[in-house]
């Protein structure tokens, strides 16, 4: 279950009646949409059914049945949030808001590049400034995901940015292969691997053009700076870093 702090309202009137319920505010628009697929009650603050959740005071298990046609907190709550409203409060708006915009520019920052730097990732200062600039609002209640593609048009005027993905094949010394390529292999989509003669391994990676930063040093920190790194483009010409 989640803590009534990070919980949000969802409610419904029926018949006469009011249901609350109180439930995690990501999970309830997931819920809204057919999308949630986890447990109920690791997203839930209350295995229950209020009719004023604020003060705790609980419906009649008759208004539950004529409703709902059972009186089972754990079915009556995905049918509150369903056909029901969320409420937030003002605070709760602006918390969610400011983690939705965290993700965002993780988001971007993760998968974009200035193809007018040769595809060089955005730090996400540069994200964050540009966002602010063209005036995004990240909307609290939309899964990050669905707002990427109206803040990338409103980037574009500003920045430099596309998203795209990077291969690039790395060779392992022989004394860093073994641990070494067990956490490379894991960055990303693994296209191809082989063992050489001599104990070194090489590995051809595919993974989002704006972590190539965070795969160099990950490859640094696990063979001593000793791996070479080589750029696949697309026509399979190897081009080296």
């Amino acid at each position: 279950m989640i803590s009534l702090d990070e919980a949000v309202t969802a409610r419904l009137e029926s018949h006469g009646e009011r249901f609350e319920v109180l439930v995690d505010p990501d999970a309830a628009l997931a819920i809204k949409r057919g999308e949630f697929d986890d447990d109920l009650e690791d997203v839930i603050a209350a295995e229950d059914v209020f009719e004023d959740a604020s003060r705790g005071d609980r419906p009649a298990e008759t208004a539950l049945e004529e409703v709902f046609e059972t009186t089972d907190p754990m079915e009556i709550i995905p049918e509150v949030i369903k056909e029901g409203e969320i409420q937030i409060t003002a605070e709760q708006r602006r918390e969610m808001q400011e983690q939705k915009h965290k993700q965002l520019v993780n988001h971007i920052t993760r998968n974009a590049v200035n193809p007018q730097m040769d595809d060089a990732p955005h730090p996400p200062d540069r994200i964050e400034s540009a966002l602010e600039e063209a005036g995004f609002k990240v909307d609290p209640m939309e899964p990050v995901e669905n707002q990427v593609d109206d803040a990338l048009d409103d980037l574009r005027p500003i920045i430099p940015i596309r998203f795209d993905e990077i291969t690039v094949a790395v060779q392992v010394p022989p004394d860093y292969a073994g641990k070494a390529q067990s956490r490379i292999r894991q960055f990303g989509d693994l296209e191809r691997e082989e063992w050489q003669g001599d104990g070194s391994w090489v590995g051809v990676i595919r993974f989002p053009a704006g972590m190539q930063n965070e795969f160099y040093d990950l490859v640094n920190e696990h063979t001593s700076g000793e791996a070479e790194t080589r750029i696949i483009s697309d026509e399979d010409e190897l081009s080296t870093r």
